[in-house]
């Protein structure tokens, strides 16, 4: 395997995305926030391997997601969320996504 250049690996990082995400159960009873750099993967991570917060709280649909440049924007973001009211996570649910919908399957 040929190691990057700084140039490419430069490059490869400003493509890079990060999410900030919240998961919850179909019932809306518990919410999950997490951060990752692939989306997709890791909500199918959440549907799929039973183990962890999520599975053992069934936390099965996303429903709210934002995206990042950098790690560090996601990780402080993250720790924001979290450190929220359940009420405030619920408001930035709404004003993304009023009906709660599923968004993995928008991805």
């Amino acid at each position: 395997m040929v190691p990057l250049s700084a140039w490419e690996l430069l490059r490869w990082s400003m493509k890079a995305q990060y999410y900030v995400y919240i998961m919850a159960t179909p019932r809306r009873t518990v919410l999950y926030t997490g951060v990752t750099h692939d989306l997709a993967q890791r909500v199918w991570q959440h549907r799929n391997v039973r183990s962890g917060f999520a599975a053992k709280y069934h936390c099965s649909q996303l429903v709210m997601y934002e995206v990042f440049q950098d790690s560090y924007s996601a990780i402080v973001r993250e720790k924001q969320i979290k450190a929220g009211s359940r009420r405030q996570k619920v408001q930035m649910i709404q004003g993304m996504n009023p009906t709660w919908r599923d968004l993995y399957e928008e991805l």
